[in-house]
């Protein structure tokens, strides 16, 4: 199948390209840092590492999309359910 925009570059503003299911870990990253996540379960809590290193617990709704750049989701501390990671 065709694809007019393959020659074009991805960023930040144009379509997301890519998304994986996450499964929260406490010392396993993510394939790829993200550039947002979505709530597709329950919502809760997300415990999150930034790209900076800093760890932080994020409350959360269910089908809520979030526009966050993360590296890892820690399963401690993340009581929200079925993540989904897009890039």
């Amino acid at each position: 199948m065709p694809d007019s925009y393959a020659a074009f570059s991805t960023g930040l503003t144009t379509p997301i390209v890519k998304g994986f299911a996450i499964v929260p870990n406490d010392t396993t990253d993510l394939p790829e840092v993200t550039r947002q996540i979505r709530v597709t379960g329950s919502g809760g809590a997300i415990a999150v590492v930034w790209p900076g290193g800093e760890q932080t617990i994020e409350p959360v709704s269910a089908g809520e999309p979030l526009d966050w750049r993360i590296v890892r989701v820690l399963a401690t501390g993340t009581t929200a359910t079925g993540l989904r990671g897009y890039v």
